[in-house]
């Protein structure tokens, strides 16, 4: 991929300053009901090459992208994770990390821990059951609760998003238990109709109203989209060309005008309370779903009951 070199704008072109980077499909766990994503053990890095990635990163930085998301997949699989954080904070941007918390590299703290960086998280129930029955992997309940706990423990600010995804799975009690432990960023969520919980062919429907206002996402081909629950949406290729030439492109504008922005129930969409602030990333649980082992929590939700 060609660097293509653009003077800094004060303001983001198609007014994206929250760029969601889905770096891998790997993953440890087999969310098979809802990952949107359909990441899991065997899929791959994508053809998007850790230079590409800091291409990208430095021209989101130029034109007026305030902060990155590195999710996946699980982001920390990718090998050049360490270096693609340090890059985006290199170039000014902060930097949130959705992990499943699943396993943490003594040096992934160290990187955590750092000035402009936090981490999302999904959590299902309070017990090693329900949690692992969503998961599909025995132990990662009492893993990813650790690794919360940890994460807390040295100061680091943690994101949980709890998507109801299977009867009887104690979501309110992954709530309260998360609570307990001192999270106070919490995101709830219905499961969304995309990647594995596609039920018939995706819809705008299914999304939270957010996505291309404000964020948008870059798969692991280059594919760029409205956000990644939209990536049945594709808008360009970084590959193609700039980040830039994309925003600014009439599809972009199109798909655009596909998903109308939505306030929360009884909010006018010029609301501070309602709608992220700019250069913010976007808060309360529209997930992919807005909010699940592969996802971002980072939306304003799209349905009163999950305000």
């Amino acid at each position: 991929m060609t660097a293509v070199l653009e003077p800094p704008t004060k303001t983001a072109p198609g007014g994206v300053t929250f760029l969601e980077l889905e770096i891998t499909g790997r993953c440890q766990l087999t969310c098979s009901s809802h990952c949107y994503a359909e990441a899991g053990p065997t899929k791959g890095h994508g053809t998007m090459t850790g230079d590409d990635w800091k291409t990208v990163i430095e021209e989101a930085a130029r034109i007026g992208v305030t902060k990155v998301q590195f999710i996946g997949g699980e982001p920390t699989l990718h090998p050049d994770f360490t270096d693609l954080v340090d890059h985006a904070l290199d170039q000014g941007l902060g930097v949130q990390v959705y992990s499943n918390l699943y396993r943490v590299r003594l040096e992934h703290w160290a990187l955590f821990e750092q000035p402009g960086v936090s981490l999302a998280t999904s959590y299902y129930a309070d017990t090693d059951e329900g949690h692992d029955a969503v998961t599909g992997r025995t132990g990662s309940h009492t893993a990813t609760r650790a690794n919360i706990i940890e994460a807390l423990r040295r100061g680091i600010h943690v994101q949980v998003g709890i998507v109801d995804v299977l009867n009887g799975q104690r979501v309110d009690e992954a709530r309260a238990d998360l609570e307990a432990l001192g999270v106070t960023d919490i995101n709830m969520d219905r499961v969304r109709g995309v990647g594995n919980a596609t039920k018939v062919l995706p819809s705008t429907s299914e999304l939270c109203g957010n996505c291309a206002h404000g964020r948008a996402a870059i798969m692991p081909d280059g594919t760029v989209t409205p956000c990644v629950l939209g990536r049945f949406l594709p808008t360009g290729s970084v590959k193609d060309g700039s980040l830039k030439t994309v925003f600014e492109s009439d599809r972009w504008r199109q798909v655009r005008q596909l998903i109308p922005p939505r306030a929360r129930a009884g909010c006018t969409p010029d609301e501070d309370s309602c709608m992220p602030s700019p250069g913010a990333a976007p808060t309360a649980g529209c997930t992919p779903a807005d909010s699940n082992d592969c996802d971002p929590s980072r939306t304003p939700a799209c349905n009163p009951k999950y305000n």
